[in-house]
């Protein structure tokens, strides 16, 4: 009969080449526990820089985060080794086991909360060696901009209250974020992720240059402050980015835009003089055909009060020979009547109203400041004027709606 142990004593006994010898480990393998933390920290870092978590998308990366954070909520063995990283509350209310007590070999395999010791899939392998849905490097860098409790949120919070309450009165309104200009203004109001955030500061490390024929755009930190009652230094450029995709500027209020038109179409000084006024009209007609016109506005340009201007309107076929309601009055100082009415009527020219009216002896006229365009809408463009920023909007007709180029 053959001895077995002896034969094996002998074969591990002649090993000239030292090939059975225990080497010391000279490579990085990454343990299967960090492994699972790095992959819960993309998660972080895709909310990090979107401002929500993600969702069943059409982005095959985002669609590969978000099957990955309900496949650990479905696992609390898994969430219990990640508590310490859900800096978001992502697994909040997930009953977390009590810790295994191993006394056997059927402990350790039945305590598997990895799933280390089942089959490994084809799929597993292929995941293992897929970087596609790794962070490029300024995203991690940016990761370092993750958001904070803010200390004094308590100085902030009456403004957040009053901003929604003025969203919800239709004395502010949502615009499509768009890139291009500096769309990014300090003091300014923006959603991003579905959360309302207020933009404090921008420091600027690095100006907008040209070098060898490539551009390089300004970038520095910015100081965000959330609804939520969170804060966060993002990059002034990856902020725009995740505005860029779904976020919305919340316009100023008409007391704001006045404020805006003084600072942006003129600068005031000391004895400078009123130029005029910017007013938005409705048309009181009895005529049928006019009250059939849905969303009919008159915009315009006066140098004398809007008051003064109109008290004859019903006398007067640039107003339709008929009374007019006032809608809205914004001042405006050292502007020419032909800046302001040549920006405002060519971005709605599309929705010009080619109307006649008789005057009084029968003659007859084509007023051409009415237009058929929501009067939210109205204000919005004139909110974009005062912030220089028409040039990179267009007008729907369709949707009835500004959005970017």
């Amino acid at each position: 009969m053959i001895d077995f142990k002896k034969e094996l004593k002998a074969i591990l006994e002649d090993d000239p080449l030292d090939l059975l010898k225990e080497k010391p480990s000279t490579s990085s393998v990454i343990s299967l526990d960090n492994r699972l933390k790095a992959s819960f920290e993309e998660i972080n870092v895709f909310i990090d820089a979107q401002g929500r978590e993600p969702v069943k998308s059409r982005d095959i990366n985002e669609r590969r985060l978000f099957s990955r954070l309900e496949a650990l909520r479905e696992s609390p063995e898994k969430a219990a080794l990640l508590l310490e990283q859900d800096k978001h509350g992502l697994l909040q209310g997930i009953e977390v086991p009590e810790p295994l007590v191993i006394e056997s070999i059927e402990d350790v395999l039945d305590g598997d909360p990895l799933g280390l010791l089942g089959a490994i899939t084809e799929a597993d392998e292929a995941d293992i060696f897929d970087v596609s849905s790794l962070p490029s490097q300024r995203a991690m860098t940016d990761f370092m901009a993750r958001r904070k409790p803010c200390e004094n949120f308590d100085n902030y919070r009456d403004q957040f209250i009053t901003v929604q309450l003025e969203l919800k009165e239709s004395k502010r309104r949502l615009t499509h974020f768009t890139d291009k200009g500096e769309a990014l203004v300090e003091g300014n109001y923006y959603i991003l992720g579905g959360i309302l955030l207020y933009l404090e500061e921008i420091y600027f490390d690095s100006e907008e240059k040209t070098i060898a024929g490539k551009r390089h755009r300004k970038d520095g930190r910015t100081r965000c402050i959330f609804e939520n009652g969170t804060e966060s230094n993002m990059l002034y450029r990856s902020l725009a980015k995740s505005l860029y995709h779904g976020g919305k500027i919340v316009s100023q209020t008409e007391e704001q835009i006045n404020k805006e038109l003084h600072k942006n179409l003129g600068v005031i000084k000391e004895g400078d003089e009123l130029a005029g006024y910017i007013y938005i009209l409705r048309s009181l007609s009895e005529n049928a055909e006019i009250q059939n016109l849905q969303y009919l506005y008159k915009i315009g340009f006066s140098t004398t009060p809007v008051a003064q201007r109109i008290a004859n309107a019903k006398n007067e076929p640039t107003y339709l020979m008929a009374a007019v309601k006032t809608m809205a009055v914004f001042d405006a100082y050292n502007m020419t009547t032909q800046k302001f009415e040549k920006l405002i009527h060519r971005f709605f020219s599309d929705v010009c109203v080619d109307l006649k009216v008789a005057d009084n002896k029968g003659k007859m006229h084509e007023p051409r400041e009415w237009f058929i365009v929501p009067y939210d809408v109205i204000v919005e463009a004139i909110d974009l004027i005062a912030s220089e920023q028409i040039q990179h909007y267009e007008y729907n007709p369709s949707l009835k709606s500004i959005a970017p180029l």
